[in-house]
């Protein structure tokens, strides 16, 4: 028996937000998403900006949901394709300073990092930019109302060693990526942008 699919109204009320970048402008999925992804995938992204990644797959399993697994690549920014946000790039110089502020509403305690993502291999380039090996969205820290001001509300600094890699709009993201230990869920958060070769 195929698993039944929620409508959106009811997949909306039974999800609820982790975590997301508020700032700058993070991925958001549009048609060319729902033609890769799906329908169904697509709607748990709206009803729901986090949609841990762990909970995708098994949406887009489902019969006739559209789901396309090569071109959908759900561990690249949840499947969110940049054909969708191309008026939303960010033009960025090596060596500048980006402010990146991140909207946690329900905490699980784990390892966190923002790093530049090349596109085309999911792989990170060079280090991350920033890394939170534990301790990340504590619940304890976070029902008490002393959740770091570094955890949400940051900077990072761009390579100055990235050459021509991140020039082409798409080619690369900054990604911020959590994952939550305990809740065993994963969060990804995309925000497109270029660097010219320094």
């Amino acid at each position: 028996m195929q698993p039944q699919l929620l409508p959106l109204a009811a997949l909306a009320a039974t999800v609820s937000a982790h975590g997301y970048i508020s700032s700058p402008y993070m991925r958001a999925p549009g048609n060319a998403t729902t033609a890769a992804c799906g329908q169904s995938i697509v709607a748990a992204i709206v009803a729901d900006k986090t949609s841990h990644v762990e909970g995708l797959p098994e949406l887009g399993a489902a019969a006739g949901s559209g789901y396309h697994a090569e071109s959908c690549n759900l561990w690249l920014c949840r499947g969110v394709q940049f054909a969708d946000n191309v008026a939303h790039v960010q033009k960025y110089t090596p060596g500048q300073s980006v402010n990146i502020q991140v909207a946690l509403t329900i905490p699980h305690v784990g390892s966190a990092n923002v790093s530049v993502v090349d596109t085309r291999t999911n792989e990170i380039v060079g280090e991350p930019l920033l890394s939170w090996p534990s301790g990340y969205a504590d619940e304890q820290a976070f029902y008490a109302g002393e959740t770091p001001v570094n955890q949400t509300d940051f900077n990072v600094t761009i390579p100055t060693t990235l050459g021509s890699q991140c020039a082409d709009a798409g080619a690369c993201v900054l990604q911020w990526w959590w994952y939550g230990t305990g809740a065993k869920q994963t969060y990804e958060s995309c925000v497109d942008f270029t660097v010219a070769a320094a």
